[in-house]
């Protein structure tokens, strides 16, 4: 009985995701959002992690009739870490709005603009350390300091190949 009432609570609860995920249902991001050992699919669409997770619900039920304990409280464990998962994101959704594929100029100006965020962030971080370094007294501290202004120098390099990649992108769109 218990189960029943478990498997009932669990199919209400993806019912009511999906109800939640409905406007999002076929918005693309740019990639994948949940860790492969979570989700299967490599989808970028909501609706097909919410699928996984119904067909994961299908299958536990399919295991509490022919009596796989085992299987069923891994089943059970996952697809509720799938379902805490799938409301966090659909909650957080609206956050996300740097994340959506939208075709064109637009989607390649907001990545312009977020690694131009990355190379200041970057940019203040090395300087930081260099002042760091200019006012360090051990040995130690001036060799740890000289790796991670190394570190960051080609962190802010490959920062700026992108951004270039990026305008050439960019001025090929303009043309």
């Amino acid at each position: 009985m218990k189960t029943a009432l478990l498997l009932e609570t669990l199919q209400n609860q993806l019912i009511a995701l999906r109800s939640q995920a409905s406007p999002l249902m076929q918005h693309a991001t740019l990639k994948p959002r949940f860790d492969r050992q979570l989700f299967r699919t490599r989808s970028t669409l909501i609706k097909d992690y919410l699928d996984e997770a119904q067909r994961n619900l299908d299958e536990l039920s399919h295991a509490v009739k022919q009596g796989r304990q085992e299987q069923v409280a891994w089943l059970a464990e996952h697809l509720i870490e799938q379902m805490t998962a799938l409301h966090r994101e659909i909650t957080a959704w609206p956050l996300r709005a740097w994340d959506s594929p939208s075709a064109g100029m637009e989607k390649w100006q907001r990545k312009r603009l977020e690694h131009q965020e990355f190379e200041r962030r970057l940019f203040e971080m090395k300087q930081a350390r260099e002042q760091q370094l200019s006012t360090s007294e051990t040995l130690e501290e001036q060799q740890r300091l000289l790796r991670e202004v190394s570190a960051l120098e080609g962190r802010l390099t490959r920062c700026r190949q992108a951004l270039d990649k990026i305008e050439r992108v960019i001025a090929r769109i303009t043309r």
